[in-house]
């Protein structure tokens, strides 16, 4: 227990510590939203690594998938790595960093009004990601819940409490600087802790072929009559871990608060090497979340689906570790969450400052009333979120997966299309654009409402995210191709800065060529 305790004190003081340091980087809004577009590559790779991979990765769908697909729910943590990240890097990275920066966005409201005109799209761009960002956010608390009653004893509500005032403390006073160094030190936590928790997992089952075959052994007939079915190559149900996989990974493209990481990085070599690095992390944290929570059927005479849900599944394969492996099991899980939630509050905050009160209910709004209402927002949101946390875990409202699961679905399907087109595509119509919005919503929130009544494959929240995110890159095309070209002058500009020429290094770009 001392060491338990000692690790969190620490842990905290650093993070604390870190947040007052970086005060002096967050004195004007530039600053305070996107630290000055001057963060560095391996900050800015963790930062977007551990804003991905949450408490809801680790112990929500992490167990949830590990029990319906078995080894097979690794390709969930493969397709986070070379989709959600790598590819993510290679196609939005640059071209969103020269983009914004041309177009004075900060936020992702921001763009779609420079890039496509007029203030309506920014006002209900700003309105989707404050709905659906508060319900992600609430989100990210379950996962502590059982892993501090594990090894605590500590009622819920206490640590959700003192989780989001801590992060409240060092968001506020050190802005995105403060968010991205912290997240670099937790995503250091991530690494290691899941690395020392899957081995040893592995070690109480005798080894990774001993747990294998174990997992060989195990049937289902309500899943499927296949012998050896959860030690498969892609197990009982590959229909829909292609959904889990395309909603998990492809998502990321079109969350406000992954993408604006990009708007912040350095230089290109910033980018590059981010590239690589982001990459290995999720590889690393994701694959290893889903590689672990493959084997939960293990335990499955320990754990109770019917009354403690999959979220209870990760939590009862660790609860056999010694006190050590546990509290670096807390720290790691604690790093998870409060990197995801200084992430979300501070991108809420920032749109709804930015987009939605600037110029519209304070007409004028110098910089420091800007900050000063960001950081009240950011109380805000995080109290708005403990109340739901709390009164979904009192009432037992839905499964970590689901909560999570629309809020994607929602966010990234009303965005992800008209953001990928507007980087890359000229005829991208502002009509397009508000269909794709209306498209994404009503069906994310018809899901919710309505969910018996959509086709089965579509009743999954999971299903219905990643089919809106695939309809979206269909829809924007063709409605765009069928109604008004955007005004020329516009487009003109915004992608006037693709033909600024610079300077570059011989082994970037040969300058010998004969013409």
């Amino acid at each position: 227990m001392i060491i338990k305790a000692l690790l969190l004190v620490v842990f905290f003081a650093v993070m604390l510590t870190i947040g007052f340091i970086c005060r002096k980087n967050s004195t004007d809004v530039n600053g305070f939203v996107l630290g000055g577009r001057s963060v560095g590559p391996w900050v800015t790779a963790f930062a977007y690594g551990t804003s991905y991979f949450s408490a809801v990765i680790f112990v929500g769908y992490a167990g949830q998938f590990g029990w319906k697909y078995g080894i097979a729910s690794t390709w969930v943590g493969i397709g986070n790595a070379l989709i959600g990240s790598l590819l993510a890097w290679v196609i939005l990275g640059r071209r969103t960093r020269i983009m914004t920066q041309h177009l004075n966005s900060a936020t992702m409201p921001q763009f779609f009004a420079a890039r496509f005109g007029g203030r309506s799209l920014k006002i209900a761009a700003s309105i989707i990601t404050f709905i659906f960002l508060i319900p992600y956010t609430a989100s990210l608390y379950n996962g502590l819940s059982r892993l501090f009653g594990m090894a605590f004893n500590i009622d819920y509500s206490i640590c959700v409490i003192v989780m989001a005032v801590l992060t409240g403390i060092y968001v506020i006073a050190g802005g995105y600087m403060a968010t991205a160094i912290n997240d670099f030190i937790q995503g250091i936590i991530m690494l290691i802790g899941i690395c020392a928790v899957i081995l040893s997992v592995l070690n109480s089952q005798g080894g990774f072929l001993a747990a294998l075959d174990g997992l060989a052994r195990i049937s289902d007939e309500s899943v499927s009559t296949t012998p050896g079915i959860f030690a498969s190559f892609f197990g009982p149900d590959p229909l829909n871990l292609v959904g889990v996989v395309l909603l998990t990974s492809l998502g990321t493209w079109g969350l406000p608060q992954m993408v604006q990481k990009f708007y912040a990085i350095k230089s290109e070599r910033a980018i590059s090497k981010g590239t690589i690095v982001s990459t290995f992390f999720a590889f690393v944290v994701a694959g290893g979340c889903y590689f672990l929570g493959g084997f939960g059927r293990l335990f499955s005479d320990k754990v109770d689906i019917a009354n403690g849900g999959y979220d209870s599944i990760i939590p009862t394969m660790l609860s056999g570790m010694p006190d050590i492996l546990i509290a670096v099991v807390v720290v790691l899980v604690l790093s998870a969450s409060m990197s995801t939630l200084s992430s979300l509050v501070l991108t809420s905050s920032s749109t709804l400052t930015l987009d939605l009160l600037k110029g519209h209910v304070y007409k004028e709004m110098d910089e420091k009333r800007q900050l000063l209402i960001m950081r009240a927002l950011i109380i805000v949101f995080v109290a708005i979120s403990v109340v739901i946390a709390i009164i979904q875990y009192k009432q037992n409202v839905t499964f970590i997966a689901q909560l999570m699961g629309v809020s994607w679905g929602a966010l990234a399907g009303a965005f992800l299309a008209p953001f990928l087109y507007g980087l890359y595509w000229r005829g991208t119509t502002k009509v397009a654009v508000w269909v794709n919005f209306v498209f994404s919503t009503v069906v994310m929130l018809a899901n919710m409402a309505f969910r018996s009544s959509f086709p089965k494959l579509l009743q999954s929240p999971i299903n219905a995210g990643a089919f809106c995110m695939l309809a979206g890159l269909v829809i924007v095309p063709v409605i765009s191709l069928f109604t008004k070209r955007p005004d020329a002058a516009l487009v003109d500009g915004a992608f006037a800065c693709y033909n600024k020429e610079v300077m570059v290094h011989q082994s970037t770009s040969l300058s010998d060529e004969e013409e």
